[in-house]
């Protein structure tokens, strides 16, 4: 009779046999096999198996889901948190104000860009310490690349003052319109974070203080370098506290805020303790900020603030470039310790070649080192009062740069004005316009700011 499909009662497998056939079941079910006998069922312990390994499977699939959703949910929080939390920062750190006068100014003129976090955090590679570039009292500085490849410094302070924010907002709107080529170019600002921060123009060479004073570079700098860096640093100054309006007092001048490119030309920067002069004012008091040995002593006892101050911090930088000495030397002995006082003790007693560096002695005339040391010892007067102006400071360099170059030519001081070249104030008060002999550029500022 055998398997016929159509004669046999098999449910499942039907196995020939001589004359006949059997039924069974297929391995892990139990039964007779036939279609009118036990059906082949799975047995009691492999049904529980399979319950649970559907139950389990049901529950992993659920959890995961549940994760996947949970985490998804979190990550949206997190991240409406961190914008809400940005918004925050934003408008409390002036941002609306800055808008504001950013949307009411000269559309002509170049002025601060506002920068979002995710770009500079992007630009920093999320501030990485490779991208480090230095460290100061106020802050950390950071090597940036823009999605446009520019480089840029960008500032990221230590310190938050709540009560300053308006101010700030307004130097960020004047420093950016600071066109000039010894001074570091103010970019723009992120107001996302909790501390501002602040993105500026790269300079590659690194700061004066570390070509006169690091291992490895002192005495790199040639002497005729040293007067062209003291010179256009003077020049940048007297701009800041002449040209600017209102003028702006640096407030931290020292060597390391010098910053130099690959041609050694001099940019004055870091105007984190900088302030703007009120105009109707020539002094103000203030909190007693600034760097020791480089700090005006009659600032530091007054807490009066003038242009004065930072010319007697210049002084220190022109005593660092004849001497190649730090402001302070704590292992050099007590009478040395302070370059000024030491500097100021020696010009006295006319031994100031002592100290003064090998590479200057044998690269600078005589005349001119005199010339020199005189405007660095009126510079550290210790009365404000009988310091030279920064512009009487920068007409004389020039005259003596100048005489550097053509030693057959004396200079005088009509030439010498001339070559520094005076400023000129168009009609309407604003312009401050620089001959381009002095390398400066028109720059309209509101005074009314």
């Amino acid at each position: 009779m055998g398997c016929n499909p159509t004669k046999n009662d098999c449910s499942d497998i039907c196995i020939n046999t001589p004359g006949s056939y059997n039924c069974s079941c297929p391995p892990g079910t139990e039964g007779d096999g036939r279609k009118h006998g036990r059906s082949c069922v799975a047995p009691p312990h492999a049904l529980k198996q399979s319950m649970l390994i559907r139950v389990t499977t049901g529950t992993g699939l659920g959890i995961l889901f549940l994760l996947i959703g949970s985490a998804w949910l979190y990550w949206g929080y997190q991240k409406r948190k961190i914008i809400n939390l940005r918004e925050k920062f934003f408008k409390q750190n002036g941002g609306l104000l800055l808008k504001q006068q950013l949307s009411s100014h000269d559309t002509t003129v170049e002025v601060a860009k506002i920068f979002t976090a995710d770009e500079l955090e992007k630009a920093t590679d999320n501030y990485d310490e490779s991208r480090i570039l230095g460290r100061g009292g106020y802050g950390i500085v950071y090597k940036g690349i823009l999605s446009d490849n520019r480089m840029v410094a960008i500032k990221k302070s230590r310190i938050v003052d709540e009560g300053q924010f308006e101010q700030f907002i307004n130097e960020v709107v004047i420093l950016s319109q600071i066109h000039h080529k010894n001074v570091v170019k103010l970019l723009g600002c992120c107001l996302e974070t909790e501390v501002p921060l602040l993105v500026c123009e790269f300079v590659s060479n690194g700061t004066l203080f570390h070509h006169i004073h690091d291992e490895g570079h002192k005495s790199s700098i040639s002497w005729e370098n040293r007067l062209r860096i003291a010179t256009e640093t003077a020049v940048a100054l007297d701009y800041l506290h002449s040209a600017a309006s209102p003028p702006i007092i640096h407030r931290d001048i020292k060597s390391s805020n010098i910053l130099l490119d690959e041609n050694y030309m001099a940019k004055v920067s870091d105007f984190g303790a900088s302030r703007l002069v009120p105009l109707d004012q020539t002094q103000f008091t203030t909190l007693v900020q600034g760097t020791l040995g480089y700090l005006d002593p009659e600032y530091f006892h007054t807490s009066q603030l003038t242009e004065e101050s930072d010319v007697y911090s210049f002084g220190i930088i022109l005593v660092e470039l004849l001497t190649g000495r730090k402001a302070l030397e704590f292992e050099r002995p007590e009478k040395e310790r302070n370059l000024a006082t030491h500097f100021v003790t020696s010009m006295k007693e006319d031994n100031v070649s002592e100290i003064l560096e090998g590479r200057v002695l044998n690269e600078c005339s005589k005349n001119q080192l005199q010339e020199v040391a005189q405007l660095a010892k009126r510079c550290l007067s210790v009365k404000g009062e009988e310091r030279p102006t920064m512009k009487e400071v920068a007409m004389e360099l020039v005259g003596l740069k100048t005489s550097n170059k053509h030693p057959w030519v004396e200079q005088n001081l009509e030439e010498t004005e001339y070559l520094l070249g005076e400023t000129s104030v168009s009609n309407n008060g604003n312009n401050i316009v620089y001959d381009s002999l002095k390398n400066q550029v028109v720059i309209p500022l509101d005074s009314g700011r």
